[in-house]
């Protein structure tokens, strides 16, 4: 063959372009031929093409222009825009389920024993309104006595009540010696051990309370169609029965966190920091959508929120031991504040390579803080369902009342008690203190749901964003607050899935995207 023909037929080859963003008429135009690039003067028709000379000043002197591939370069350049913003838009749902969580938690601790009382009056009352009461009086009394929400109260305060008195006999320096006298390998594999069996705890024990309130409460008529349970009183032994042993869990990780902080040796603490990195191992390659996030992201921020009060049981038991000493306080605090940082950091790490890896829009956190505004909109109705501790439970997977009977434990061995008047004052006055605090967090907790529940209502549909409600939540898209607070927003009570009013838009919104492609 001539070096013409082989010529010819190296010309002849054609290669395909990067896209560019200038959308082009002629889709031939995409179609580049070598010929037309090449200068045949240039590079001589020989047998030996092209020299190494020729060859390495090519490649000294040839160009490039990064605007011809300007689209992919710059979805490069917002994903890093993207990857940096997801902190903060992190920390912005973790804030808010982080005070819905202590909402939920300080609830035990001051309405809930009011409620209880409450409902314990209520009981008390009946005779003396069947014997002395006038007719309306009588007739009432003869009528389940109790509403459901006070049969709840209730029975979580019997729950309660019992699981505490259950752990009164627990000899917690006993259980710290015995930890401490174990060896670091050992410890760490129980602290492990104790996370999972937390975590598994936590996966069911709400669903025994609601069986619990549900069995109490439960309409005769339903009953007497063909429901079968086991009955209240069966009901209420397991509920006991699962707060005191995952009570007694917490209070073996408060007791293993405090061996990890207080000893001389920082081995155990170094090992439970590093512990958090391996987490990343385990959830950043896996994939991920929408609703896997969100339980991924509850369920951070029910862990965040219980280290938080493990941390502050093992404050409390040391600065008892040391005589409440401010030097003690002093050197107990770098090592929480080096835990809390392990995690803020892991969370970050976590939740920017998750996105990134799923192609996941760092908006998304938002419209996490949406359906929990709706959640906790939903048990301010008329027409609720659940208490707001109840609800959170289920989204989060934090069951206030074990970890309550746990603190409670640790707030009996670190106060003494004595009945003087001055401990008295002091009493009322942290109680009235825990109140206060607990209407700041439902304050906060529901002004930001009004703010957000007005905002979304007013939002325009886009790719990105949540659409405006179907006609069955109409009574949302009102600007006026309390319209958009106490609207029927439909929960679902799966805490795998986002809020079903949310859910709804995400559908009606593919489906509009569809119908315009």
């Amino acid at each position: 063959m001539s070096t013409d023909e082989n010529w010819q037929n190296y010309t002849e080859k054609k290669y395909i372009r990067f896209k560019s963003t200038k959308r082009s008429v002629n889709p031939s135009s995409k179609i580049q031929n070598v010929k037309s690039q090449l200068n045949v003067k240039k590079y001589p028709q020989t047998k030996q093409g092209v020299s190494l000379v020729q060859f390495l000043r090519t490649e000294l002197t040839r160009g490039y222009q990064l605007e011809n591939d300007e689209e992919r370069f710059s979805a490069r350049r917002e994903k890093i825009y993207s990857f940096m913003r997801i902190p903060s838009e992190v920390e912005k749902f973790m804030a808010y389920g982080f005070i819905q969580c202590a909402d939920s938690f300080l609830f035990v601790y001051t309405f809930l024993p009011l409620r209880f009382i409450m409902a314990l009056w209520t009981i008390v009352r009946r005779p003396f309104w069947h014997c002395f009461g006038n007719e309306r009086a009588k007739l009432k009394a003869e009528e389940r006595h109790l509403r459901p929400a006070e049969m709840c109260d209730l029975l979580k305060g019997i729950v309660l009540i019992s699981c505490w008195a259950a752990t009164w006999k627990v000899d917690t320096s006993m259980m710290y010696h015995l930890v401490k006298s174990q060896s670091v390998i050992k410890l760490y594999i129980f602290y492990n051990m104790l996370e999972v069996g937390d975590r598994l705890f936590s996966a069911f024990g709400q669903d025994i309370i609601d069986a619990l309130l549900w069995t109490a409460t439960e309409p005769r008529s339903k009953t007497q169609t063909g429901s079968k349970h086991l009955g209240t009183l069966h009901h209420l032994l397991f509920a006991v029965t699962y707060v005191l042993l995952h009570s007694l869990l917490v209070l073996c990780q408060a007791t293993t966190l405090n061996v990890a902080i207080n000893s001389s040796n920082k081995a155990l603490l170094t090992i439970m920091m590093s512990n958090n990195f391996v987490e990343l191992k385990g959830s950043v390659f896996k994939k991920f959508d929408k609703n896997n996030l969100f339980q991924l992201s509850c369920a951070d921020v029910r862990e965040r929120f219980h280290l938080m009060m493990l941390l502050l049981a093992v404050n409390l038991q040391t600065m008892k031991e040391y005589a409440w000493k401010a030097e003690r306080l002093a050197v107990l605090l770098p090592d929480c504040i080096m835990l809390l940082l392990a995690e803020l950091l892991v969370d970050w790490v976590k939740h920017a390579f998750i996105t990134r890896f799923n192609e996941l829009p760092s908006t998304l956190y938002r419209n996490y803080t949406i359906s929990l505004a709706y959640d906790m909109a939903q048990t301010r109705q008329e027409t609720a369902f659940s208490d707001p501790s109840d609800l959170v439970a289920r989204r989060m997977g934090f069951i206030p009342l074990p970890l309550g009977v746990a603190i409670g434990r640790v707030l009996c061995t670190t106060i003494t008690p004595s009945v003087k008047p001055a401990n008295i004052i002091l009493l009322l006055l942290a109680y009235l203190i825990l109140i206060a605090l607990r209407i700041l967090c439902s304050v906060v907790i529901l002004g930001k749901a009004c703010d957000l529940i007005s905002t979304h209502s007013k939002e325009p549909d886009d790719e990105d964003t949540f659409q405006k409600h179907s006609s069955t939540n109409a009574d949302i898209k009102s600007p006026n607050l309390a319209t958009a607070m106490f609207s029927n927003s439909a929960v679902s009570l799966n805490n795998v899935c986002l809020n079903e009013a949310v859910l709804k838009e995400e559908v009606s919104n593919d489906k509009a995207n569809a119908e315009s492609d």
